[in-house]
């Protein structure tokens, strides 16, 4: 049920904008009456403020974005680095919509790629420069260069450079890296992260976020308001790590998962008759109800992932949607890497529902791709709606794509972009939903939607 990449759109959409740009104009080149030195030149140097091969920052971020904006797949996603993969999503890229294939962000492909060269690299004339009497005392902290941004952080799922960066940094800490450094962000990684974390006293959730970012040295410290002559202050204690539990107790199981959920109770003003005993009996269960009921989550006196996420004892997803994908009544587990035909790993998570349910996009952002039974048989037909980071999420099956939804449609969280079905390779009516983080290699995104379950709802959203 995974599903074939194909550049059919985006090759007619960009063929259009490519045509008539044989001849490219560049600064302080004399013009051949032939065109062709002006053709050379301009395919084989980079565009001012425009990354090269090995650079690393935002402006590759930028670049990468746009490739994947095109329809075009770059594994690692938006990484920041200039790597191998990029340079071969970017010749394939050129390939596709006619330029010469070189590799290089040159005037016409940035043209294509409407990404513009950043405004910081404009300078001002030198007599503008600062006298040297004016430099900052020798107090000042020489400026540090960090291989990746707040923006180019990976998350699970990903692979690549960037990902390597993060297991070298983890082993340089002194910690023992599960699966060694392969550039994989998985299990392994996501564990190490979690020992790391708790060294460090820093919320232990797996992610690489900001505070265990810096706290490897992977981006720039936060900015502290305070004088360089101010004494420092006595830093202040960090919060206890967070206990999150990977396997939910259920009905009759008994210990310390159990107790740590009647805790959580507690700690939310709910009164578990009996306490903390570690025993997940009736007391528990109504419990768990009144809970349920104070946040309006549906009353099952189960503890489900939603509400394990509202007690502060599941850990949030890596990837946050608004909306549940799928119109009620519907059904799901967990089927990450089921085996599949052909070799396949099942690479999404199946809703099954009835066919015509409604399929809702799940957050804002853009249709940028769209799948049909005529051109492709396994995911028959769907849609990639990709939001402004990157991340992107494939829907495959549809009886048919929604009225009005076409590549370029923006719309909202809730705002319904097809309906249930059985094309492509299925047999039962069903979702078939991927989750690719910030462009990059799909995911697990069961936790993902049973963070927004919402199967028991059967009335239509409202039109956002």
């Amino acid at each position: 049920m995974s599903h074939n990449r194909s550049h059919f759109i985006t090759r007619i959409a960009l063929a259009t904008a490519v045509a008539g740009m044989a001849l490219i104009a560049v600064p302080g080149v004399a013009q051949a009456s032939t065109g062709q030195a002006i053709s050379n030149v301009a395919a084989t140097r980079t565009a001012p403020g425009q990354p090269k091969f090995g650079e690393q920052g935002p402006h590759v971020v930028a670049v990468q974005q746009a490739i994947m904006r095109n329809g075009f797949t770059l594994r690692g996603g938006a990484t920041g680095i200039f790597d191998k993969r990029t340079l071969a999503a970017l010749k394939t890229f050129q390939k596709v919509v006619g330029l010469k294939v070189t590799g290089v962000v040159d005037v016409a492909t940035a043209r294509v790629l409407k990404v513009a060269a950043p405004s910081t690299t404009t300078q001002a004339p030198a007599t503008t420069a600062a006298p040297t009497t004016t430099a900052a005392p020798t107090t000042t902290i020489p400026a540090v260069t960090y291989p990746l941004t707040a923006q180019t952080l990976p998350v699970r799922g990903n692979r690549g450079d960037s990902v390597r960066l993060v297991q070298n940094a983890l082993k340089s800490a002194g910690m023992t890296v599960r699966g060694g450094i392969d550039g994989m962000f998985g299990s392994g990684t996501t564990a190490t992260l979690q020992a790391f974390q708790t060294a460090k006293g820093l919320p232990v959730n797996g992610l690489l976020d900001v505070a265990t970012a810096s706290a490897l040295g992977l981006i720039a410290p936060a900015p502290v308001a305070v004088p360089v002559a101010a004494p420092v202050a006595a830093p202040v204690a960090a919060p206890a790590p967070a206990n999150f539990l990977t396997k939910l107790p259920v009905r009759g199981n008994r210990g310390d998962s159990v107790r740590l959920v009647q805790n959580a109770l507690i700690a939310a003003g709910i009164t578990v008759k009996g306490g903390a005993d570690g025993i997940f009996g009736g007391a528990t269960t109504v419990a768990i109800q009144a809970f349920q009921t104070s946040k309006g989550l549906a009353v099952t006196g189960r503890l489900d992932t939603r509400t394990g996420i509202a007690l502060g004892v599941v850990a949030p997803p890596a990837v946050q949607i608004n909306v549940f994908p799928v119109q009620g009544p519907c059904s799901f587990e967990n089927t990450w890497h089921a085996p599949r035909g052909g070799g396949r790993l099942h690479l999404g998570v199946d809703i099954i529902a009835n066919e015509g349910n409604l399929i809702y996009a799940v957050a804002d952002g853009t249709i940028t791709k769209t799948y049909s039974t005529a051109t492709d048989r396994l995911a028959g037909n769907g849609v990639r709606l990709t939001t402004a980071d990157g991340t992107y999420f494939f829907y495959g099956h549809f009886k048919a794509i929604a009225e009005g939804i076409t590549v370029g449609t923006k719309v909202k969280a809730g705002q319904v972009i097809g309906y249930n079905g059985k094309t492509g390779g299925t047999n039962t009516p069903h979702l078939h939903f991927e989750v690719h983080p910030r462009g990059g290699e799909a995911i697990d995104p069961t936790s993902i939607v049973a963070a927004v379950d919402a199967c028991n709802v059967t009335t239509p959203l409202p039109i956002p």
